[in-house]
């Protein structure tokens, strides 16, 4: 296939992630697996790919001041350490079998954001809010790991969460994520590379998705920056709602 539909698609996926902080795996996962390319080839490809996508998202969230640099030493190492361990793990085992489990939590939290982004709640109670200090760890390492072998994950798993059981801003939730996503994607492409010899990377793909990434990360950051925290909770949530209901109805 022509390395300019790779460049269209990570562009399409960059803004939906970019803005929304979730999506950019999704999206090129699923072209790749409808090409016929196994769990653990897309994936590769997809986080070599997210090196550049998720290192220039993140520069464009934290230039415009959607960065919580607290949240984001809290959620990327422990993500790093995840996203490593699931490459590694899909390398020899496909999980997509786990993939039901996890739609059908990542529908119950969408449920939950539209009714938060819906039902006004006073800005200094979150709806489930978790107060354990290791809850963030907890969470970037299992985003990271579902990342990884899922071949994408890390916004779907850390944002709605982020947004569901918190009160930090919208927007500085989003642009958290992307940045932390930077760390997840250079450890799991370094846990996939490590396994080289089992894959045939398609390199023109993979620099068709970064290129697109690349592209307009600059205007998803500032979209998110933009989007009023009520508007932007109802698009991600129902965006949540429909891509996992999809999934566990297709399955």
């Amino acid at each position: 296939m022509n390395w300019l539909v790779f460049v269209l698609v990570g562009s399409i996926a960059q803004l939906i992630d970019g803005s929304m902080g979730m999506g950019f795996g999704l999206t090129s996962t699923t072209l790749l697996l409808s090409l016929g390319a196994t769990a653990a080839l897309s994936s590769t490809m997809v986080h070599l790919a997210e090196i550049g996508t998720t290192l220039a998202s993140g520069a464009s969230h934290w230039k415009v001041g959607n960065v919580d640099k607290v949240v984001l030493k809290k959620l990327a190492i422990p993500g790093g350490t995840g996203a490593f361990a699931g490459a590694t793990f899909l390398s020899f085992i496909d999980l997509s079998a786990a993939k039901i489990f996890i739609s059908t939590l990542l529908l119950f939290l969408g449920g939950l954001l539209l009714f938060r982004s819906i039902v006004k709640v006073p800005s200094q109670i979150a709806i489930a809010e978790v107060k354990n200090p290791r809850f963030m760890s907890y969470l970037g390492f299992t985003g990271g790991f579902v990342d990884a072998s899922g071949g994408g994950g890390w916004g779907p798993v850390v944002t709605p969460t982020l947004l569901a059981s918190s009160v930090i801003e919208p927007k500085k939730i989003i642009g958290t994520v992307s940045m932390a996503e930077f760390i997840v994607a250079l450890s799991a492409s370094a846990g996939f590379l490590a396994n080289i010899s089992r894959l045939n990377i398609d390199w023109a793909a993979v620099g068709g998705l970064a290129l697109g990434g690349i592209v307009t990360a600059p205007f998803a950051a500032l979209l998110a920056g933009k989007l009023s925290a009520k508007v932007l909770g109802i698009f991600v949530s129902i965006t949540i709602i429909v891509i996992n209901g999809s999934r566990i109805i297709l399955a």
